[in-house]
């Protein structure tokens, strides 16, 4: 049984910094490439960032690079995503997710975690 659970989130100042921790559980971790994505109410859900399976190579969408930083722990099927210099519109539900298909870093995200709500004041 898949088990993705995110913990980590909170309230915080414009500025501030949050690291979101995503616990792995029954998906073969260190053989499956990784994700964060995040979902605001009334919004569609967004792409953060990805890494690979070794965690040698990773991925930004444009809003979050150089702010955040996604890595991995393979000795302990753990996920993480540092945030920092946190702004108003990075606040959201933020979901860990891994990809369909092990040994790859192409290809769908079929697992997903419950998510962890981000709430960035002004």
């Amino acid at each position: 049984q898949v088990q993705l659970v995110e913990s980590g989130g909170g309230l915080v100042q414009a500025g501030g910094s949050l690291r979101l921790s995503c616990a792995a559980s029954g998906l073969t971790f260190s053989r499956r490439a990784m994700g964060w994505f995040r979902q605001a109410p009334g919004k569609e859900r967004e792409f953060v960032a990805t890494i690979s399976l070794g965690g040698t190579f990773w991925y930004y969408a444009d809003s979050v690079k150089g702010r955040f930083t996604i890595s991995r722990d393979n000795a302990k099927n753990t996920l993480y995503l540092q945030m920092n210099n946190l702004k108003p519109e990075d606040t959201s539900r933020y979901y860990c997710a891994g990809r369909r298909d092990l040994d790859t870093t192409t290809g769908p995200f079929e697992y997903w975690g419950q998510g962890t709500q981000v709430t960035v004041s002004s």
